[in-house]
């Protein structure tokens, strides 16, 4: 009987019609940027098969049934990646970051999070690093997870949850003293308490670790060192453990030379940063997130027009941004986007642009860099054969100016066209 139930099975299987398979897409663009060269390559063109890039060249076959899209005048290049971004918050001149914490509701902040990361990805941005909800739990693990069952659309993401800092040195502040109130990261103090976190907010689905090696403990003061050097080494080989990286927020020297001396991976912000720091971190292998973007524009926020001489936070940024280029210190692409408004991340790149890096480096930055520094460059962050086709095309040469990508054209993730020009 079981034999027979079998047969049955297999011969309604059989006159089942398969699926259909979605056909090949060529790409014909002006010129290339493969993520890895410099150098844009004109004539190129890519063919797409599934969610995988299978040929890159010139006067590539076109396959039968194939669909072949045309971009005359734009350049094609691998979707970018956003290095630090919030997806659960957002500028903080619309609402102040206290008030974003502990006033919105968690469904209203996981909704403005689904139209953010929306339009993160027509910007061109098919992957985020999302560097702590502040305050919104493990929320962007379910966003995340919705993202990748197509639920809503968005970049791919690697997320931190809840990122961790030294008991009393975050916020919200300013409330009755000894009066718990909910704060935007998860406290801790001591080595145990430190390596309960990052095992707990691992096992909750953090893809990254995030720690504060300095804050501010009221306002008003200035930033100091928060956890202990023996405290980040223990979180790091927690995480390393457990096969996640670490990025660090870190604006002071101390919390810098701490972070570089626990092995972390990424160091955001870096303000205070010195020629030793920087070296060191180049001799590491510690990428550097400068988010010169979020100095702006809270600058910005608070009364600068962009002309004259700039805000010294802004002068201080830029200044040791000069410092890590001078010392070879591997440059990641992250804005602190969140600080700013999603969908202009970008901003990040012209800020780089503007400090002293060529275009095409800053390009290579927020593509293969960041594929390579999140652990990603087996998948994504170039034009290659056997790579996910997270391809983005923009008008005209981002290679000579990066705020070309401002201009995007098509958006394909994992082979899918998101939005493309009319025929």
């Amino acid at each position: 009987m079981k034999t027979l139930f079998c047969r049955a099975i297999v011969a309604f299987a059989a006159c089942m019609p398969l699926p259909a398979m979605a056909a090949p897409t060529l790409l014909r663009p002006a010129q290339v940027f493969d993520g890895v060269d410099a150098t844009a390559h004109p004539g190129w063109q890519v063919l797409v098969d599934g969610d995988r890039i299978v040929a890159v060249g010139t006067n590539l076959p076109v396959p039968a049934g194939a669909k072949v899209i045309d971009l005359p005048g734009a350049t094609l290049m691998p979707g970018m990646i956003e290095g630090h971004g919030h997806l659960f918050l957002h500028p903080y001149n619309e609402t102040p970051w206290d008030d974003q914490v502990l006033h919105e509701p968690l469904a209203l902040r996981t909704a403005r999070a689904v139209a953010q990361a929306r339009a993160t990805l027509l910007a061109g941005f098919t992957t985020e690093r999302d560097l702590g909800t502040e305050g919104a739990g493990f929320a962007d693990v379910g966003l995340r997870d919705a993202i990748a069952q197509a639920i809503v659309p968005g970049p791919r993401m690697l997320v931190a949850t809840r990122a961790i800092v030294a008991r009393g040195a975050y916020g919200p502040k300013g409330f009755e003293p000894g009066v718990p109130i909910p704060q935007g990261a998860e406290e801790v103090s001591g080595i145990d308490e430190i390596v309960r976190a990052v095992r707990g907010q691992i096992a909750a689905g953090a893809d990254v670790v995030k720690l504060y090696a300095d804050y501010h403990y009221q306002r008003g003061e200035p930033s100091r060192p928060t956890l202990t050097l023996a405290e980040m080494t223990a979180a790091v080989a927690a995480a390393h453990d457990a096969g996640r990286p670490v990025a660090v927020h870190a604006v002071t020297a101390e919390g810098m030379r701490r972070a570089i001396a626990a092995g972390v991976d990424t160091i955001e912000h870096g303000d205070e940063g010195t020629p030793e720091l920087f070296r060191a971190m180049h001799d590491k292998g510690i990428a550097y997130c400068a988010t010169l973007a979020a100095s702006d524009a809270i600058a910005r926020y608070r009364g600068w027009n962009g002309q004259g001489t700039p805000p010294a936070a802004v002068t201080e940024a830029v200044h040791a941004f000069h410092l890590a280029m001078t010392a070879g210190t591997p440059l990641c692409m992250g804005g602190d986007v969140g600080v700013f408004a999603h969908g202009t991340n970008a901003r990040e790149m012209e800020q780089m642009q503007a400090a002293g890096l060529p275009p095409a480096q800053v390009l290579i930055a927020a593509t293969s860099g960041n594929a390579r520094f999140f652990g990603l460059r087996d998948k994504l962050g170039s034009v290659k054969p056997g790579l996910l086709a997270d391809l983005i095309a923009v008008a005209g040469d981002p290679t000579r100016d990066a705020a070309a990508v401002r201009h995007v054209v098509m958006v394909m993730k994992g082979g899918t066209v998101i939005t493309a020009p009319r025929d």
